[in-house]
């Protein structure tokens, strides 16, 4: 390093500010182009193309020490070879749960997209950040077109919306915005002098809506949860109970947050039940639809949400059922008078300047609450404009017809048994071994289940044959919840999946 200096400051010109030789890149170009050529054909070989092969794990189970060890985590003062760093690549891929592989059924997630990949491989490359015209033109556009055409979707004439990091930020902002609605002082003035704000969400709600009353100090004590009925429904009649107490106790009821698609079952609440309610309180109704929302996209299963247009926002995530890849997440909002920006904006001067030589209403990044943002909407609508919206609505029908299918292979099987009929991907079950078959229902055959759906995914997880979710619920002993989303998914590997838990369990 030390010669290398010496003949740099020899060279014409050179320039020593601080001991750092100025003149010229720091980087070798040419040895990065070769080391970035080499790891994507590893992602082409080891990723991309074994994508549907059934014959690969979809993971290589290893426990955390051990894998410690194996990935050489130690971050040292001097740079190791490119070849080291490129079996650092092959080591984590290897490593790393295949959640493209058909048999990976174990989040609301899944498979892979090849438009919407070579989007995030665009957009990595190109490494924009989505707040102002001037510096992102193009995804700024793009997000614009697809916030347009999701709003078409819900069924409102005109709205507003953003793309956020998870459904669950989604959630929060929908909440701070009705919020804000209710109260627009609370944005200069904060919560002293507030009255007790109170919301609305179903017992089968997602675990975010109490994170985000934490977050934004409405307290967790004030998130009201309605019962729900044996499918894990809002149930109506709960909800105008509730709204009510809150006003006899004196609380301020200012939302409520009904779910189309609840995480373990499935579930949609009734829309048009809920909305009456709301307008008849005058609370402002969001719906989280972060699971459900891609149903909207189908002629067949839109009925699911029906009511969702007389929403006031909505949560809506395409990473989910249909593809598009980590993260895609928008909330939709029915108000296009600004209100996201009103309730959000700063106003940087040194970012959103009004002076500029451009139309600054396309410089939307006022409406976040992040300042660095990932161009989202991209992968999502490179993906929809290959696949138009016929390919999307094939994408969820697929789905929900092999959910359909695994739903009458379990009802044919001995010591399988449906914990209700869904209405959705979700085909939530139980497996009963052979030696608890003939066991009398009661507390000791539940407590004897509850151990098998751990036991099997740990074999299943160890051998690398597949992944599937379990969970107990609501007074409900474990039980495995099966979600179908990738296309690459057949009739075969619902079948597999079958066969696979009877293999497994089959000394238990």
């Amino acid at each position: 390093a030390g010669v290398c200096k010496q003949e740099m400051l020899q060279k014409k010109n050179a320039v020593l500010v601080d001991g750092v030789i100025l003149n010229g890149p720091i980087m070798d170009s040419k040895a990065g182009e070769k080391f970035v050529e080499e790891a994507c054909k590893i992602i082409m070989e080891e990723v991309v193309q074994k994508a549907d092969d059934v014959t690969e794990k979809v993971c290589e189970w290893q426990a955390p020490e051990v894998l410690k060890q194996i990935l050489d985590l130690e971050m040292r003062d001097t740079g190791e070879c490119q070849q080291k760093i490129l079996q650092l690549c092959r080591d984590v891929i290897k490593y790393s749960v295949k959640t493209n592989h058909p048999r990976f059924f174990n989040q609301l997630y899944a498979g892979i997209d090849y438009y919407s990949l070579v989007a995030r491989f665009l957009t990595e490359a190109l490494n924009p950040s989505v707040y102002t015209y001037e510096v992102s033109p193009v995804f700024l556009l793009v997000e614009e077109a697809v916030i347009k055409k999701m709003i078409e979707f819900i069924g409102w004439e005109e709205g507003d919306g953003i793309f956020n990091p998870g459904g669950s930020v989604s959630n929060m902002y929908a909440m701070n915005l009705a919020r804000y609605k209710f109260c627009p002082e609370i944005k200069e003035k904060g919560l002293s002098g507030l009255p007790r704000l109170v919301l609305f969400a179903s017992e089968e709600c997602h675990y975010s809506m109490k994170k985000a009353a934490s977050f934004l100090g409405i307290g967790t004590e004030n998130v009201y949860f309605i019962k729900t009925d044996e499918r894990g429904k809002m149930i109506p009649e709960e909800l105008e109970k509730q709204v009510q107490r809150a006003r006899k106790e004196g609380s301020a009821p200012f939302l409520v947050c009904a779910t189309a698609g609840t995480t373990v079952l499935g579930a949609f609440d009734p829309l048009d039940k809920i909305a009456d309610i709301c307008e008849k309180h005058g609370l402002w109704l969001h719906v989280d639809a972060s699971w459900g929302g891609s149903a909207l996209i189908s002629r067949k299963h839109c009925r699911l949400l029906h009511g969702i247009h007389r929403a006031d926002s909505v949560a809506w995530n395409p990473h989910k059922m249909l593809l598009a890849g980590i993260q895609c997440c928008a909330l939709l909002v029915k108000d296009n008078s600004g209100l996201l920006k009103k309730c959000y904006s700063a106003e940087a001067a040194y970012l959103f300047q009004q002076d500029k030589f451009y139309d600054v209403s396309y410089d939307t990044g006022d409406k976040s609450i992040q300042c660095s943002r990932r161009p989202d909407a991209f992968k999502f609508w490179l993906m929809w404009k290959a696949l138009g919206t016929a390919g999307l609505e094939e994408r969820v029908n697929r789905a929900l017809a092999l959910a359909r299918y695994l739903v009458e292979e379990i009802k044919k099987r001995e010591g399988f048994q449906l914990l209700l009929e869904p209405e959705y991907a979700n085909v939530c079950f139980w497996y009963i071994p052979p030696s608890l078959r003939k066991m009398e229902d009661g507390p000791e055959f539940w407590q004897k289940l509850h151990q098998v759906a751990p036991i099997i995914k740990e074999r299943m997880m160890k051998k690398g044959s597949m992944m599937l979710g379990y969970q107990p619920h609501r007074g409900k002993v474990n039980f495995f919840r099966q979600v179908v989303i990738s296309p690459q998914v057949s009739r075969e590997d619902m079948d597999f999946l079958l066969d696979e838990i009877e293999l497994l369990a089959k000394d238990l």
